[in-house]
């Protein structure tokens, strides 16, 4: 019994991340003049129970610290995937030349101080590993220097020594590195008098911008309509906007595509913004009426959210399905992460799309049974892509990239594969027939059960070497660390917000994807309460753990 407290075998190294975790998340309820750290708080509860002798097994602490990282990641990558290629084409060449300035900024800083102060280039690289929270940075470094030195005819045991010189050096920079970019973000919300909900509102405008549906009352007024069927007015504007329902001589009709259009007729039209005067142009202005006005006339029509619950229908499009022609109802909105797309044939279809369609009970009950409608079937975990996704995450993450000039190969690592296979799997899978739909709480567990471990696995890993790095001269690595975080990231948070204006939660995703650290990001999205970070961290972080890895690498090669 007495082994399970002080040993280091699997129960006790299990029970050491529960408690490290259960009591680093109820500190995390306490705030400070109205600012908590949040889950960050498990990194020092670790640092604390590992100075103290609670130590974990070796290779249970390596495989919890990567696979909490990897979990993290994945579930970041499913939840932006779908939006990641339009947020990166309106924003991602900006992001990702801000990101690589800021490793390029920690780097130029590394290598003055160490010029300044004398301090071995291969110690400093161990302290810019920890200030910019880039553990793989420091795993590539690692090995880098030991393979150089023992190519050179060093000893195995002299190599292992100067590894672990760089590991300590991390350990006593990581702290600051967590803490000093959260010191910035809330230092420039103060600043900056960041108003929270107008920074959440503008991103909520841009998001509306372009395809969010519209509803729009239009009276038949164009004389080029008159007599028309709907299918021949539509014509090469197909998809850009649907027609609900028409009165038609003080009768309500659920259209299809041979209904004749005549002089007088109201039609209720569903488009995106970008559409609206287009609409305007073909059917004529827009008139003052209320969609309750519709049912007022027709009683027999209803409204209805129908939810795909079957995943077969993964990656069909709209006009598949046959509603209209079929069942004569009117699908006019597609709703998908509680935003409201124009119901286009074309939309592509995925598990836990919301269908709003309008008919009379019968009908709108048949298109129910095709499309499932049994909401209590997504609360089940669809697991088998987000394991399948991992797994490839990690085969792809390990695939060497060389370099001319660069003895060792650079690789994306354990958690830069995986948020680029999550992505891509968010993005495509609908289109290949792939079901990863996850609810939101679902995924919200994932995340937090990935950052929670890796927190806990970092604390529990730096805390037997770091007071005593501190009292052997590594007092100076905390200064030096504040440099290397503090210096950059003050610097690209002002350059983004003053010179290129971008929003505050932009922003906070870039800083933390900039200096690859969830921790950071864990913290914004709990503050301040809102995801968008997720996507901007999530367009920087593969470039960014690309260069970080590249740098460390670079710097050990020229201080040998």
């Amino acid at each position: 019994m007495l082994d399970l407290f002080t040993g280091t075998g699997i129960a006790h190294s299990i029970m050491l991340f529960a408690a490290v975790i259960g009591i680093g998340l109820y500190l995390g309820r306490f705030k400070i003049k109205g600012v908590s750290i949040g889950s960050t708080w498990i990194l020092f509860v670790g640092i604390l129970l590992s100075h103290f002798g609670l130590r974990a097994n070796p290779t249970v602490l390596a495989f919890v610290k990567d696979f909490g990282l990897i979990l993290f990641v994945f579930s970041i990558g499913l939840q932006v995937g779908p939006g990641f290629f339009h947020s990166f084409k309106k924003g991602g060449v900006l992001m990702n030349g801000l990101a690589v300035t800021l490793v390029l900024l920690a780097v130029l800083i590394t290598y003055i101080i160490h010029l300044v102060t004398g301090e071995s280039l291969a110690t400093m690289t161990g302290v810019m590993s920890g200030a910019v929270t880039n553990t793989p940075g420091l795993g590539a470094a690692q090995q880098t220097l030991q393979d150089a030195m023992v190519a050179t005819g060093s000893t195995a045991d002299a190599a292992g020594s100067a590894s672990a010189g760089l590991a300590s050096a991390y350990a006593v920079a990581y702290p600051i590195g967590v803490l000093g970019v959260i010191f910035l973000i809330i230092l420039f919300k103060g600043v900056l008098k960041v108003d929270l909900a107008k920074e959440k509102d503008q991103l909520d405008h841009e998001g509306d911008s372009g395809e969010n549906a519209r509803r729009m009352h239009c009276e038949v007024e164009n004389p080029a309509l008159f007599g028309r069927s709907l299918k021949d007015i539509v014509g090469d504007m197909s998809g850009k906007f649907v027609v609900s329902r028409i009165i038609h001589e003080g009768e309500v009709l659920i259209p299809g595509p041979d209904t004749i259009l005549e002089k007088g007729d109201k039609v209720l039209v569903v488009t995106s913004q970008q559409n609206v005067d287009a609409v305007r142009i073909v059917f004529g202005e827009e008139i003052q009426m209320h969609q309750t006005d519709w049912f007022k006339l027709d009683e027999h029509l209803v409204t209805r959210r129908l939810t795909i619950t079957r995943s077969d229908l993964t990656g069909k499009r709209l006009s598949n399905l046959g509603i209209r022609h079929n069942y004569n109802v009117s699908v006019t909105r597609v709703i998908r992460a509680g935003v409201e797309l124009v119901a286009r044939p074309n939309l592509v279809l995925q598990m836990g799309d919301g269908l709003q369609v309008v008919g009379t009970e019968e009908n709108i009950e048949g298109v129910a049974a095709v499309v499932g409608n049994k909401p209590e079937n997504l609360s089940k975990p669809n697991l088998v892509p987000i394991f399948f996704g991992i797994a490839i995450g990690v085969i792809f993450g390990s695939l060497p990239i060389r370099f001319p000039g660069i003895p060792q190969p650079v690789k994306l690592g354990l958690a830069g594969g995986p948020l680029i296979i999550a992505i891509l799997l968010g993005y495509f899978g609908p289109k290949w027939k792939i079901t990863t739909y996850t609810t939101t709480s679902a995924n919200m567990m994932i995340r937090e059960i990935g950052i929670s471990l890796f927190m806990a696995a970092v604390g529990v890993g730096a805390g037997e070497n770091f007071v005593s790095s501190i009292l052997g001269g590594g007092y100076w690595w905390i200064l030096y660390g504040a440099l290397i975080t503090l210096v950059p990231v003050a610097t690209i948070f002002l350059v983004a917000r003053l010179v290129f204006k971008l929003n505050f939660y932009q922003i906070c995703g870039l800083i933390s994807g900039g200096t690859t650290d969830p921790a950071v990001l864990a913290f914004a999205q709990g503050m301040y309460g809102t995801d968008y970070t997720s996507v901007n961290y999530a367009t920087v972080y593969p470039l960014t753990m690309f260069m970080r890895v590249l740098m460390a690498q670079l710097l050990i090669l020229i201080s040998l």
